[in-house]
């Protein structure tokens, strides 16, 4: 039994490549002590195809990433099965007659499409314009349907390309075709086209030079984003602890501690005071504390996955426990952060560490066999194709990772915007937010590998072979309190998908959706308009409800989920303490600097 356990931890925790599984690093915490270094980095092996993987990292330079096997796979797995689909090409047939020889939608179907809702669509020569393309659309949707024997993810991503192209050739994004270019061309006597000719030299030219996006010069980390009062009290090669300056005379007892993804900035939760995550906890009386991740570089190609958990987490508990000596944490993890946190929880039960008084997990997925449109891009061609771009840069960029997101909006994010930006010479106006995703970070090829592998490919968490440490652990071990929130319109964590952890847990679990998407639907102050939200617990012994069932019967509430939240964790929490200081000095935690911090300007 022993010899089979220990073989389910380098399964679990290796990094498949040319030369085979690489353990991960045994999850000890790191000491406490500030600028402790985490590890030195090992040298990642070339492997014996090192030119073949040179090949494919040249060729992922020019598709971003994207496995063109992968792709070419998805339309010959189409085109095959339609081949060999005669009654499939009849129903095509007859529904291109009908598009062809009637209007496809109704006028007020037709308005109803954002892309289209300027009224002269609706008149000569564009009312006729638009109702082929509508057909045509329409006809690729059917086409594109699953084909009995097809792979389903196949279909799948057969259907999110022809989107891609469906985008580019929509009329509403060609400057001969569109009434509102058009008419602004008209208005403005084409003046519009030197402003957005203008607009397009500035953004290469700031692309060239390395510069945020043109807008975000307004927002500046420190000035006017994450500004709520806080030292910084711990730092390791991985991370910056951030304690927030206390803000009423008593504080609850427990710490509320903050694991934000490294996929991100952690500053999307303390963005301006009156949209601060962090500000409104520490205004009601918690002690807060946030992880500011590294900003990788090549020289961290091989970090791993379990060292965000090992030397981030958990040196982030440690130290808090210095801090407010005595007292249990609430855990809460955003996105990936949470799913690392989920794991942590799982750890900590197995060993008996009792230190958690809560965990609260944000757009946060434990299982991936549903993982929304992402799992469009993850496959072992497109894992391998990924790996051999990182064993070049030593990182995944960050401009490659929001192709990939951009993609999954393409006509909202690219098209629409350039049409915008450049053709009517218009620009769009940047808050906070958009200042906060321009400011991306990048991902350790080992960690980022053992990410896709172990998670979004084989889905190990949920299946009882995630070990750590050489042993499995299980969610059903984590027995505090959990506070679960997903969002209605999440491309990333799909709501259902984040639900999914109400099947693998019995401890008492509040589940909350709200509506907005990944971020904005996380960032939802008190006050903001038209911000609504369901929640609903299920209680040791409850039986288990499906989503669908789950959302029948809960009732609808109006505003921010924060309060709901923060009296959560009032309700779990054991009373009020006098303000802790501002780190240890004693234990060898002074205030290193004012918050926000270093790590967080990292570019």
């Amino acid at each position: 039994m022993q010899l089979e356990v220990r073989k389910i931890h380098i399964e679990a925790s290796g990094v498949v490549g040319d030369g085979g599984p690489v353990p991960v690093a045994s999850g000890v915490p790191a000491p406490p002590e500030n600028k402790q270094p985490v590890r030195a980095a090992k040298p990642v092996a070339a492997g014996q195809n090192s030119l073949d993987r040179a090949l494919r990292a040249a060729t992922g330079h020019l598709t971003q990433g994207i496995s063109p096997h992968a792709m070419s796979t998805a339309w010959f797995d189409w085109y095959s099965h339609l081949l060999r689909s005669p009654e499939r090409q009849f129903e095509l047939a007859a529904l291109a007659l009908r598009t062809a020889t009637a209007q496809s939608l109704s006028a007020s179907d037709a308005a109803a499409d954002k892309r289209f809702a300027d009224p002269e669509w609706q008149q000569w020569p564009y009312a006729p314009m638009l109702q082929g393309y509508l057909g045509w659309e329409q006809w690729w949707h059917a086409a594109t349907a699953d084909i009995r024997g097809m792979s389903h993810k196949d279909a799948e991503r057969v259907r999110f390309m022809t989107n891609q192209i469906l985008d580019v050739v929509s009329p509403a994004n060609n400057p001969l075709l569109s009434p509102v270019i058009r008419k602004k061309v008209a208005d403005q006597h084409g003046l519009n086209a030197l402003q957005g000719l203008a607009n397009l030299t500035e953004d290469i030219a700031r692309h060239a030079q390395g510069k945020l996006p043109n807008g975000t010069d307004a927002f500046k980390v420190g000035k006017n984003l994450a500004i709520t009062p806080g030292q910084v009290v711990y730092r390791n090669d991985l991370f910056e602890l951030i304690q927030y300056t206390p803000q009423t005379p008593s504080v609850a007892a427990e710490p509320v501690v903050i694991v934000p993804a490294w996929i991100m900035k952690y500053y999307i939760l303390d963005l301006r005071p009156e949209n601060s995550l962090v500000r409104f906890l520490v205004e009601r009386g918690h002690t807060v504390f946030m992880i500011s991740w590294t900003n990788p570089t090549k020289a961290d190609h091989d970090r791993s996955f379990d060292d965000y958990r090992a030397h981030g987490v958990m040196a982030a508990l440690d130290a808090v426990g210095k801090i407010v000596p005595g007292a249990k944490s609430h855990l809460v993890g955003y996105c990936l952060g949470g799913t690392v946190a989920a794991i942590t929880a799982a750890t900590m039960s197995r060993d008996g560490d009792d230190r958690l008084a809560s965990l609260t997990l944000l757009a946060a997925q434990t299982d991936f066999s549903e993982a929304g449109e992402l799992m469009l891009f993850v496959d072992e061609s497109q894992v391998a194709f990924l790996e051999d771009l990182m064993w070049e840069q030593g990182v995944l960029d960050a401009k490659q990772m929001a192709g990939a997101f951009k993609m999954l909006r393409s006509n909202d994010l690219i098209w629409s915007k350039a049409i915008r930006e450049y053709v009517l010479g218009e620009r769009d106006t940047v808050n906070d937010m958009a200042a906060w995703n321009s400011d991306p970070t990048r991902m350790p090829a080992r960690m980022h590998s053992e990410y896709l592998r172990s998670l979004f490919l084989e889905n190990r968490l949920t299946s009882g072979r995630f070990a750590v440490d050489g042993r499995v652990i299980a969610l059903k071990d984590i027995k505090v309190p959990v506070f679960l929130v997903a969002t209605e319109t999440d491309h990333i964590a799909p709501w259902r998908s984040v639900y999914k952890l109400s099947l693998f847990t019995d401890n008492e679990l509040t589940f909350v959706l709200t509506n907005g998407g990944h971020n904005a639907g996380i960032v939802s102050e008190p006050g903001h308009a038209r911000r609504r939200f369901r929640c609903g617990t299920r209680h040791p012994g409850d039986r288990y409800a499906d989503p669908d069932s789950w959302l029948a019967k809960s009732a609808l509430q109006q505003g921010s989920w924060w309060p709901s939240w923060e009296g959560w964790l009032s309700t779990n929490s054991s009373g009020s303490r006098p303000v802790p200081a501002m780190g240890a000095p004693a234990m060898g935690l002074p205030p290193l600097e004012p918050a926000p911090g270093t790590y967080v300007l990292q570019r």
